[in-house]
């Protein structure tokens, strides 16, 4: 019997030595098979990186429109990953982002033209400050820089103003729901708070708000100094590349293409300055329905200021006028008082003469009264 067991188990040797050798083998190809992976993906994803849009983004039909139009914009010479990053520059973030594009793809071929969301516009403006480091200085120091906390949680605002769908369309528009999924409660009571504690201090008017990345345009070159036809100051005016986002049609509107604004201020027609960049502005610094003057957001300036483009005192990106009123006054002013120092809000915040309506009797009728010593 025992030398019937041994035999037996002589028998089975070369079977286990047979399994153990094939086991062996494929712990040897293991590391082989993930290196070949590993180069394979090294390989395509630095000629994803490295091609042409035209062999990458746009091979998928919702990216083409995207890829189109930013060959007519001013960034053309722009690859798309240095705005929007790489399927690794976030880590596992941005490969189940990319991943999830490609799902949507399969899913719904359908789509014609994928649009980032709030988010993504929001990450995407640190790569806006690496080329636009001084507008972007200038801005964060500005009033457009404020937060979604600083619109939806301002006590004296909602106390006096109720909170409505229509605030997205200046705060926020790029938001996908409606007000009702960003603040509660919808009452001049509150007390108010955010319903996503994480939109706390997310930008509510980022630079896409005004500015569409993907605009036709032409990119910024040295001037040919030997050619005076190529001196700035003797190249043709080109169209401001600002535009309107409207959040319902989900499409940004050139400056070029908004209607100038008709405004009334006491029966009589306000003359509004035909600078297209003010059109911009208007569209949030709006009067109410009767588009009277002064009314609700309205800031276009009437009295003695009337026709003055909101450029004419306001940096662009800070919205800073400090030093608005030396560069006319006094120099043209037609009393020769130093405007600084009048009665007005340039000088005073508090002074209930703005000086966007200001007009010359507000001013000097406090002169009068001193000199004659009359009241009223």
């Amino acid at each position: 019997m025992q030398a019937s067991g041994q035999k037996e188990t002589d028998l089975n040797k070369p079977e286990r030595m047979t399994r153990k050798k094939i086991f062996k083998i494929i712990l040897l190809f293991i590391p082989l098979f993930l290196i070949i992976i590993v180069i394979a993906f090294g390989s395509f994803y630095t000629f994803w990186n490295a091609a042409s849009p035209d062999k990458t983004c746009a091979s998928c039909h919702e990216i083409g429109i995207s890829v189109n139009s930013m060959a007519q914009s001013s960034h053309r010479e722009l690859r798309c990953k240095e705005c929007h990053g790489t399927a690794l520059s976030n880590g596992f973030h941005s490969i189940k982002e990319k991943g999830m594009m490609v799902v949507n793809h399969i899913k719904d071929k359908s789509i014609e033209n994928i649009k980032l969301n709030e988010k993504q516009l929001l990450g995407m403006m640190t790569n806006c400050q690496r080329c636009h480091s001084l507008e972007f200085a200038k801005w964060t120091s500005g009033g457009h820089s404020i937060d979604y906390q600083n619109v939806f949680l301002n006590i004296k605002q909602n106390s006096t103003e109720q909170i409505n769908f229509d605030c997205l369309r200046c705060h926020g528009m790029f938001f996908k729901g409606t007000v009702n999924d960003v603040v509660e409660p919808l009452n001049i009571k509150g007390p108010w708070t955010l319903k996503n504690a994480e939109m706390a201090t997310m930008s509510a008017i980022p630079c896409m708000a005004c500015h569409q990345i993907h605009q036709e345009g032409i990119p910024k070159t040295r001037p040919n100094y030997s050619d005076p036809q190529s001196i700035f100051y003797q190249k043709k005016a080109t169209n401001s590349k600002l535009g309107f986002y409207d959040r319902h049609e989900k499409t940004y509107f050139p400056v070029s293409e908004l209607p100038r604004l008709n405004l009334w201020h006491e029966g009589h027609v306000v003359t509004v300055s035909d600078d297209l960049i003010m059109r911009n502005c208007v569209q949030c610094h709006a009067p109410n329905s009767k588009h009277q003057a002064g009314t609700d957001d309205d800031r276009t300036p009437h009295g003695v200021h009337r026709g003055l483009s909101c450029m004419a005192c306001h940096e662009p990106h800070s919205n800073d006028a400090k030093n608005s009123c030396i560069t006319c006054h006094p120099a043209i002013s037609n009393c020769k008082l130093d405007v600084t120092k009048m009665n007005t809000s340039y000088a005073d915040a508090k002074s209930p003469n703005n000086i966007h309506f200001v007009s010359c009797i507000d001013c000097h009728k406090e002169e009068k009264r001193r000199k004659t010593g009359k009241q009223g």
